[in-house]
């Protein structure tokens, strides 16, 4: 095995173990985080700002590891179930599931820049996270999935603009 091979088989599996350990961590803060309370009795989970950065970090380890991130998906899937409380782990792990396959979908199909691949995954994907998690709990009110939804992508766009930044200033001039 080369330095070049065993860096990539580093690089790759560290994608991959950071991606469920995220997963772990923001399902434990999902648990320990109190939720904020929103106009008309609805509800938000400050945690969510965080949901998004996960579902870029899951483009990052397909960008290495291709379509073995479906094992740390499937990973995740099961943390979510296991670490979501008895009434809503059915809510966790469908939102997880559905969310993250969206994603991974999303960003294998599209061929464009990885800025505009993770906006694009990430716009589609974010808010059928939050539909499939608020409509699984009965919690499916207009304002709850749009804070929870916006929350997500603003992680997602901050990486995007940073991705988009680099991309231009790394493209030849004048082309």
């Amino acid at each position: 095995m080369t330095s070049a091979t065993a860096g990539h088989s580093f690089s790759a599996m560290f994608s991959l173990v950071t991606y469920m350990v995220l997963i772990v961590g923001v399902n434990w803060a999902f648990a320990v985080t109190p939720t904020v309370s929103l106009p008309g009795g609805e509800v938000w989970p400050p945690v969510s700002l965080i949901v998004g950065f996960i579902f870029v970090v899951r483009d990052f380890a397909q960008q290495r590891v291709e379509h073995h991130v479906l094992w740390a998906m499937l990973f995740g899937c099961a943390a979510s179930w296991v670490m979501a409380s008895p009434d809503l782990a059915i809510a966790s792990a469908a939102a997880f599931a559905v969310g993250e396959l969206a994603d991974w979908v999303l960003f294998t199909v599209t061929r464009k820049p990885l800025s505009r691949r993770i906006l694009l995954s990430s716009l589609i994907s974010t808010p059928l996270d939050s539909l499939v998690f608020l409509g699984l709990i009965g919690r499916a009110a207009p304002f709850s999935f749009l804070t929870m939804t916006l929350s997500k992508l603003a992680g997602a766009f901050l990486v995007f603009w940073l991705l988009r930044r680099r991309e231009e200033l790394a493209a030849p001039q004048g082309a």
